[in-house]
């Protein structure tokens, strides 16, 4: 049975199909889940937390794109999360032996203010791609898939993969970057 039949079945309430699907996919979404995260615990509770978000979603899944693709976009939200979280409850203990001032430059008030800023701004011109641009940016610069295997994972061609990757890019520099001119157009 392929992933599309599995997805109906699962869709149908066929739980065996969804255990299936999980079984097809687990080793790709975990990986994803751990270069997002970098830790193998914290890639074990987002890949759960993304079969359990896309078990509580499978029906609202249109199949606009492959399950697969879905399930990236689920971990990553999900890895996003956890990494806020952790990130916000984040505290060291200090000694009486502790350093008085930390010179590594994630401890760089300013340097981190930079890097969510840009976060933030990366995230916010992403989410006004189109979704069939988007995927292709993920997919390749996010999880460095090369182009045919996007390509297979989107069903279409390796040139549409290209050409997508390339207009989605260039969106993303001018929202990012504007020339002179064209900041009024893309303020965040």
């Amino acid at each position: 049975m392929d992933l599309g039949d599995l997805v109906e079945s699962a869709k149908a309430g066929d739980r065996d199909a969804f255990d299936e699907l999980v079984r097809a996919t687990y080793a790709d979404t975990y990986t994803l889940a751990y270069r997002l995260t970098g830790d193998e615990e914290d890639a074990r509770d987002v890949t759960q937390d993304a079969y359990l978000r896309a078990y509580r979603a499978l029906k609202r899944f249109r199949g606009d794109a492959q399950f697969s693709t879905w399930m990236y976009r689920i971990t990553a939200n999900c890895a996003a999360t956890l990494v806020g979280k952790r990130s916000k409850a984040r505290h060291d203990e200090l000694t009486d032996d502790a350093a008085i001032a930390d010179l590594r430059p994630e401890a760089d008030p300013e340097a981190m203010a930079d890097a969510e800023l840009l976060r933030d701004r990366v995230n916010g011109a992403l989410a006004e791609l189109p979704p069939r641009l988007r995927a292709v940016v993920v997919l390749r610069d996010v999880y460095d898939l090369p182009h045919q295997a996007i390509a297979q994972e989107l069903g279409i061609t390796e040139a549409a993969a290209k050409v997508r990757l390339h207009r989605a890019r260039r969106k993303l520099r001018e929202r990012l970057f504007p020339l002179r001119g064209e900041e009024s157009a893309h303020a965040v």
